[in-house]
């Protein structure tokens, strides 16, 4: 009972927020994950030095409007959030902060962001990265989320754009190998947040969510991983064939996708009870190791 009436009332709960509280709203863990893909997209769109403004404002800007976004979320998903096990202790469920202070800190992260980027960087990193942020926070929170079990597909746009925006704010333009990094994201996010959403089935038939194991089946979901996995593993070769890497990268993307399926299958046709999150898991490991390889490669490329 506390925790529907903290959703729908918080400022009845007479809890004050500290800085920890907005901290965490900001997903901070998901935020260095995508810092560090768009700093592997500006590295790889120069071939020696970069420009350290752009790098440092570049980073400082995307990381300001992706915390922004995750702020919002939290706001959007306040009352979701209150009727799962992962989410019932965020900061404004149990009311620690109010909807209208965590709109206010979003909005200032936001135009700090901005005017950042569009001062320091290029116009077109600050456009695109605002883009981003209204994809996900409003496009996919508001209105995908609820709407179809194809949410995370239609919606993984946004949160696959960071390399996008490291390799602008280096060059000031979009080139089609930046593009692949979107692309690799993409491909990568169906069966990574899956796999959680299997493991959270319940939580999200409880607060009536139409993820795909809810509207499908957690057998169907099962097999939709298998198969996005093995469609990451052919995205993922696609920077070696176009000559964008070298074979340290093939050598260390192959391994990577390589558990990627050995986890796909047997959340398929041998599951344990934690099987999905130890898929969920690895897919997290999975990118950022996967980032780096494409970092070392890049530096050290050595070509067959």
């Amino acid at each position: 009972m506390n925790k529907s009436i903290s959703a729908t009332h918080p400022k009845e709960m007479p809890v004050s927020a500290g800085w920890r509280d907005y901290y965490e709203m900001t997903k901070p863990n998901v935020v260095l994950l995508l810092l560090l893909t768009a700093l592997v997209g500006m590295c790889l769109s120069v071939p020696g030095a970069m420009p350290w403004v752009p790098v440092m404002a570049g980073l400082f800007g995307i990381g300001a409007l992706s915390s922004s976004a995750a702020v919002i979320n939290h706001v959007l998903d306040r009352r979701i959030d209150a009727q799962m096990a992962r989410t019932f202790n965020r900061p404004l469920p149990k009311g620690k902060v109010s909807p209208q202070r965590a709109l206010t800190f979003a909005f200032l992260l936001a135009l700090v962001g901005f005017v950042v980027l569009l001062l320091a960087v290029n116009q077109l990193t600050a456009l695109l990265t605002l883009a981003s942020l209204v994809g996900y926070a409003v496009i996919y929170t508001l209105y995908l989320k609820r709407a179809t079990p194809q949410n995370i597909v239609i919606g993984g746009l946004a949160g696959a754009a960071p390399p996008l925006l490291g390799w602008t704010a280096i060059t000031g333009e979009v080139h089609p190998h930046a593009l692949l990094l979107v692309l690799i994201i993409y491909t990568w996010t169906p069966p990574h947040f899956w796999a959680l959403a299997i493991h959270r089935e319940k939580d999200y038939a409880k607060a009536k969510i139409p993820m795909l194991p809810v509207t499908h089946g957690v057998e169907y979901t099962k097999v939709s991983v298998l198969l996005y996995t093995l469609m990451l593993g052919v995205v993922c070769l696609l920077p070696y064939l176009v000559g964008m890497t070298g074979i340290i990268y093939l050598l260390g993307s192959s391994l990577l996708n390589a558990v990627f399926l050995y986890f796909a299958l047997k959340l398929k046709y041998a599951p344990k009870p934690d099987t999905a999150m130890q898929t969920f898991k690895f897919s997290i490991l999975h990118l950022m190791l996967l980032f780096v390889f494409l970092l070392v490669d890049h530096y050290f490329k050595v070509m067959p």
